[in-house]
């Protein structure tokens, strides 16, 4: 093509990038990407290489190249650095925060997201908030940190209400959906995804499919935890259609472990196995370890179902190494707990105390416990409620006490006396 020979101007590079967003949203990726990346290598114009890279991004993302996604992140740093604009730094962390989430990184996008939001940019940086403030809710909630992640998902929706971004109040309704569903407060975790199909339903007239199918497996999810297995069924089959249509990995491997959990629900490890093995090829191949996790989870209840002990055993050993290495809490307590419930049942007294200690150390560490009556909270589907705080109570213990303010942020507001 003439039209690639040299270097492409300002104008030139446009067209081609529109070309390509075109092209990709025919669902022709192939053909998109062979455009960008030939824009990224005869184009000078420094804005154009910066949103081309952003192209990339968002397209690497969404087919699960986590590891390509970030390495397109660490160029478009490079680029924004060259054009010495805050609001094209801040975008490029805001990307490689994204890049070090999707594989699980969650300490690196908690510094990342930190870096994004101490930047004194324009308008147009200020506006990117929301979408940090979201991010960094999905690593604290990747770390099991619960109150912190609950803080920038309600600071996310209220940038997203103050700057009319309906795209963006989709996205973190989606992640409340999976807040509340780690917390088993599963008509909340229903709720949020609902509010996000309507936001769909509303203003997704010219959004990607993709907001339809998250509110759909995130539904799924929810409706699954409240034993709906067939509504669960049905919104999972929407997602894995819109899911396949588009080749998007990531949701495929969701949308697989749901089918799975679905079954295993219905007592059918036979169903479930098959599709659990699937899910789990796919979260190594793009490198979800914090997915793997949950698969292997997932597995490991199979055979429990089936009485293989030994071998849930073996898989639980996999899920603490797993979560140990991304620091999620609440799996590694989870392993711990069907550590517990299969040494008590073989009668093995040492390895019982060892697992519950381990089990009471992650509690602990997650300090989940309501501040009204001192039990645990995510043991068992009870309803919650958030203080303007951000601390998690149950909604029974709230509405019986008629205290005023929070009794958590009272205490840790006395100081020790003299002893």
């Amino acid at each position: 093509m003439l039209l690639f020979e040299g270097n492409m101007g300002q104008d030139q590079t446009k067209q081609q990038i529109e070309k390509g967003l075109r092209l990709y949203q025919s669902n022709e990726t192939t053909k998109a990407l062979e455009i960008w990346k030939r824009v990224l290598e005869k184009s000078t114009d420094l804005p154009g290489r910066f949103r081309v890279l952003g192209c990339l991004i968002t397209a690497h993302s969404e087919m699960g190249k986590y590891k390509d996604m970030m390495q397109f992140a660490v160029t478009q740093l490079d680029v924004a650095r060259e054009i010495a604009d805050s609001d094209y730094v801040t975008e490029s962390y805001l990307n490689l925060a994204r890049s070090n989430e999707k594989l699980c990184d969650f300490p690196k996008t908690v510094a990342y997201c930190k870096t994004c939001l101490s930047m004194q940019g324009t308008t147009v940086g200020l506006q990117l908030n929301g979408q940090v403030c979201l991010s960094l809710g999905n690593a604290y909630l990747g770390l099991s940190s619960f109150q912190k992640a609950l803080e920038c998902f309600e600071k996310a929706l209220r940038y997203a209400h103050s700057n009319d971004d309906k795209m963006l109040e989709c996205r973190v309704c989606c992640s409340l959906g999976n807040f509340y569903i780690q917390l088993k407060d599963y008509e909340k975790a229903l709720f949020f995804p609902c509010k996000g199909a309507e936001l769909v339903g509303d203003y997704g007239k010219g959004w990607s499919l993709k907001y339809k199918a998250m509110s759909q497996y995130h539904m799924a999810v929810a409706y699954r935890k409240l034993g709906r297995s067939e509504d669960a069924m049905q919104c999972c089959e929407e997602s894995m259609k819109i899911a396949i249509q588009h080749r998007d990995r990531p949701l495929q491997a969701l949308c697989l472990l749901c089918f799975a959990d679905i079954h295993r629900h219905c007592i059918d490890a036979v169903k479930a196995l098959p599709r659990y093995d699937s899910a789990l090829s796919i979260m190594v191949e793009i490198g979800n370890r914090l997915g793997q996790a949950q698969v292997l989870m997932g597995i490991a209840k199979c055979w429990l179902l089936r009485k293989e002990q030994d071998k849930a055993l073996t898989i639980m050993e996999k899920v603490e190494e797993v979560a140990d290495a991304v620091g999620n809490k609440l799996y590694m307590l989870k392993a711990h707990w069907l550590r517990e419930t299969i040494y008590r049942t073989k009668g093995s007294q040492q390895l019982l105390r060892e697992h519950v200690v381990k089990f009471h150390e992650c509690l602990e560490d997650m300090e989940l416990y309501c501040g009204m009556c001192g039990d645990s909270i995510g043991d068992k589907n009870s309803q919650l409620q958030a203080l303007p705080c951000s601390h998690l109570f149950h909604l029974k213990c709230l509405q019986s006490s008629g205290s005023q303010g929070c009794p958590n942020c009272r205490r840790s507001a006395v100081k020790p006396g003299y002893v």
